[in-house]
């Protein structure tokens, strides 16, 4: 489905990164994968690196020097533009919101949402350079569009996402790059960990198919929307929640 793309995919060393970097890879994708976690970066690499010539760089979604930095790389060493970017990079800093300090809600944004600006910017504008037909596609979260208590950074960010993604769709499809937002509900990773186990037993009852997601089911969605299997969709937001307020 994905044979001969080239991936970036930022956040690939842990959880919904890592599974669209195997997701993608076994589709036939060349993966490069990003993240400031260089051991997790190379966990991630072990898992796919006998399907391609795939590679990792740290980067720092939230600087743009690192950023423009990474897509340089990508077109000196592979000489083209990625044809599909993820942005899965993201942090929590939870508090609710009296106690939320003013440093952890500016370091969210910078990650969460300034970061998927920078990456969506300097990723448009080489495929812009050099004319490929792309997808980006951006991991928002449920959360973006219904809040929860203790995660008015987290939700602020991920509903700044949704309106980036609408935004740049418009721009961009023109040009034949597709833009479109994945809203993951819980989904088990090193984010849902931290939650306590009745809280999360709780939230069960609240899903309709009763269970808490994988990040390959993530993973999978958006092989879709890479692929050409979802070339009439851009703009779109689509949510995988198990039904999860629908």
């Amino acid at each position: 489905m994905l044979t001969g793309r080239l991936a970036v995919v930022t956040g690939a060393g842990s959880g919904i990164g890592r599974a669209v970097c195997r997701v993608f890879a076994s589709e036939g994708a060349t993966i490069i994968a990003a993240d400031t976690n260089e051991k997790g970066m190379e966990e991630t690499m072990s898992m796919i690196k006998d399907t391609g010539d795939h590679q990792t760089y740290p980067c720092d979604v939230s600087n743009s020097a690192s950023v423009n930095d990474l897509v340089s790389k990508i077109k000196e060493r592979y000489s083209s533009a990625p044809h599909v970017a993820v942005n899965s990079a993201g942090i929590t800093r939870d508090r609710t919101m009296m106690k939320l300090t003013e440093e952890d809600f500016d370091k969210v944004i910078d990650v969460n949402l300034k970061g998927t600006w920078l990456l969506n910017r300097a990723v448009g504008k080489a495929m812009l350079a050099d004319k490929v037909p792309g997808s980006i596609v951006n991991i928002s979260s449920l959360v973006g569009k219904t809040g929860n208590i203790g995660q008015t950074n987290y939700a602020a960010s991920k509903a700044g996402v949704i309106g980036l993604t609408k935004s740049m769709a418009k721009e961009m499809g023109k040009f034949n790059i597709r833009v479109n937002a994945v809203l993951p509900g819980f989904i088990e990773t090193p984010m849902t960990d931290v939650v306590p186990e009745h809280l999360m037993q709780m939230t069960k009852l609240l899903i309709p198919l009763g269970r808490i997601g994988n990040p390959e089911e993530i993973a999978n969605t958006c092989a879709f929307l890479a692929s050409d299997k979802s070339s009439y969709i851009t703009g779109a937001t689509i949510e995988v929640t198990g039904g999860l307020f629908m």
